[in-house]
């Protein structure tokens, strides 16, 4: 049986990540498509693979399974179509969009094909979340009702283009609400359930060279339980801690340690568990890319589904109102 074959649509440095490790499964063939055509042709030579100048050349050379789509967020769901109307499987980097215009043509064209469809936050693929998420599911501590979240890095070390690329708009998917706190915002719906009232207070306060905020505090409401965020994109320390607070005790998460633990009521430390070897980068992208060759192949998978993504955008979408507004924001 032939592997299934994967486009990966935009090769800056997320569609080269995804192109390594959609590779590093095994499981597939890939190719890499890019208008840049320098770009194209050293990401391609650099992992061997075929790449093409335009989506059209890549259809007719390389018929693809899947699609990885990693052009900036304004783009995502009029490829997103294109793929879907020739029954191509999607998956779909963050945010899922910048606006709501195309969400309810998308869920039609994913009705109707059939495909598998999946958004690219890659809190997913991460043990400890997934490991937190099932305590709370279980119900052994009782319904949450409180939850926080605190992170910040300094973002040009990690991404020194910033101003060059889709990061210096709001409209291209870029400021830390879109790029940055929408993964946590994501992470925390995926635990406690969709938000349903936003407040928000954004700034630009550090970063050289854009406009876009790179600081946001949020206070919201999640049905019944009440949420706060706190993020920065110029702090010293590369963190991030979740805290969700139950009835009959708290579990949390660090990504930085890379451990969960869990405190229960009468209890007066917290019972911590890592994984069993240390965790690089590229692992939670391979483990995202192995489940979605499970989704793929209509086996269970752990990616965030098209509505939770939806759902985030809707989240994203409110932040930004209330921040400009300086009034909450609910979410239908």
């Amino acid at each position: 049986m032939s592997q299934p074959s994967i486009l990966v649509i935009g090769c800056g440095s997320i569609g080269e990540r995804h192109l390594r490790c959609f590779l590093n499964t095994g499981r597939c063939r890939a190719a890499v498509c890019d208008t840049n055509g320098r770009l194209v042709a050293e990401v391609a030579g650099r992992y061997g693979v075929p790449g093409f100048e335009s989506l059209e050349a890549a259809q007719e050379a390389f018929p693809a399974d899947g699609w990885v789509v990693c052009t900036p967020a304004h783009t995502h769901l009029a490829l997103a179509l294109r793929g879907l109307a020739r029954g191509v499987h999607q998956l779909i980097e963050k945010p899922l969009a910048t606006g709501l215009e195309q969400v309810e043509e998308t869920r039609a064209a994913i009705a109707s094909s059939g495909c598998h469809v999946a958004v690219a936050y890659v809190f997913h693929a991460m043990p400890w979340l997934r490991a937190m998420r099932e305590v709370i599911l279980s119900g052994e501590l009782g319904s949450p009702r409180h939850a926080t979240l605190t992170a910040g890095q300094h973002f040009p070390t990690f991404r020194p283009a910033y101003r060059e690329i889709y990061y210096a708009r709001h409209e291209s998917g870029g400021g830390a609400i879109q790029d940055a706190l929408t993964h946590s915002v994501n992470a925390m719906e995926w635990l406690i359930g969709p938000a349903t009232r936003v407040y928000c207070d954004a700034a630009h306060q550090v970063l050289e060279g854009v406009g876009v905020e790179d600081t946001v505090n949020v206070c919201a409401r999640h049905g019944d339980v009440l949420a706060s965020f706190g993020y920065n994109q110029f702090q010293a320390p590369n963190e991030l801690e979740i805290r969700v607070h139950c009835e009959r005790g708290s579990v949390a998460m660090q990504l930085h340690e890379q451990r969960w633990g869990m405190m229960r009521f009468g209890e007066k430390e917290w019972t911590w568990q890592r994984h069993p070897k240390p965790i690089e980068r590229d692992d939670f992208f391979t483990w995202q890319a192995e489940s979605f060759l499970e989704g793929m192949a209509g086996r269970p998978c752990f990616l965030a589904t098209f509505e939770e993504g939806v759902q985030t955008l809707k989240f994203n979408l409110a932040a930004l109102e209330s921040a400009r507004s300086g009034q909450p924001v609910a979410i239908s």
